[in-house]
């Protein structure tokens, strides 16, 4: 009679997951699958007949310096956004769970820039950086900081400062949730026992604070860095990859490729490029979580 519950739960537990497996296979199994196999043909875009290339495709973007630049620009702009963004957002997280008049509103108005949209903050943000009425030339000019207006998204480096700077605005309040949540989880009676033993502020951070935020920050930095290393939208609109390249990262390298140049094997291949780097993050996030939740416990 427990064989048969126990095939009977089986088969209830295979039933539940059924469609998890079916939707995980259709939206992100088979499209990776078909990419991949796309990377390893050309693509005539005129009959849609495929010949067979090899590994030809990737021997031409490893050969192409456009790639490189583009992989660069890609580290330098995941690893500027996610350093500011993190200390902006443990700097206001800080700042909110201590003792602030009108904190309530304060937590609700700091989502704001993650609640808007892209597009509508984008849009915002190229009128406050545009080089002939926008807003922060206006003020820089008046303040006598500047002589002339510049343009901040026409030119390097500081169209990549510009895009790092908006992208550390729009996406520093997950860090606040993330650290704010865990602030709030820490016993008082660590800071009283340290209160007590005469410790200072900046010696309570360092040695409460700190080791507290320590799991929650490791996996606040490898979601950051999943999340920016594939943002396209943010630095597509605010600068189009350019001036030139400069601004170009690997999602903006493979709509280029697929959609402008029409060469889908070379778009597939470096989409395949970039998916070896998600696979990498992502093994490293399941191993930090692992870690977090066995010390928990």
């Amino acid at each position: 009679m427990s064989s048969v519950l126990l095939r009977r739960e089986r088969a209830i537990g295979i039933a539940l997951l059924a469609p998890t497996v079916l939707l995980f296979g259709v939206l992100i199994l088979y499209p990776m699958l078909q990419s991949i196999w796309l990377s390893l043909h050309r693509t005539n875009t005129l009959t849609l007949r495929q010949n067979w290339a090899g590994l030809d495709n990737y021997a031409d973007l490893f050969a192409d310096p456009a790639f490189w630049r583009s992989f660069l620009n890609t580290l330098i702009w995941t690893g500027g956004a996610m350093s500011l963004q993190l200390v902006v957002g443990v700097g206001i997280a800080l700042l909110l769970h201590g003792s602030l008049v009108g904190r309530a509103l304060a937590r609700g108005l700091v989502l704001f820039p993650y609640l808007l949209p892209t597009a509508v903050a984008v849009l915002v943000w190229r009128w406050l950086f545009n080089d002939l009425y926008g807003f922060l030339n206006s003020v820089l000019l008046r303040l006598g900081i500047i002589e002339h207006p510049l343009a901040w998204l026409s030119q390097m480096p500081d169209a990549m400062i510009s895009v790092i700077l908006v992208g550390t605005w729009k996406f520093f309040p997950f860090v606040v949730i993330a650290v704010l949540a865990r602030l709030q989880a820490i016993p008082d009676a660590l800071y009283e026992a340290a209160r007590i033993d005469g410790a200072s502020r900046f010696a309570m951070f360092k040695d409460i604070t700190l080791p507290q935020l320590s799991g929650v920050l490791s996996i606040v930095v490898l979601l950051r860095a999943i999340w920016d290393f594939k943002e396209f939208d943010l630095v597509y609109l605010m600068t189009g990859g350019g001036p030139g390249i400069g601004t170009q990262t690997l999602p903006i390298l493979v709509y280029r490729q697929a959609f402008q140049m029409l060469n889908f094997g070379r778009g597939a291949a470096v989409a395949a490029t970039m998916c070896v780097f998600m696979l990498l993050f992502f093994a490293i996030y399941a191993w930090a979580n692992r870690r977090l939740v066995v010390s928990d416990r």
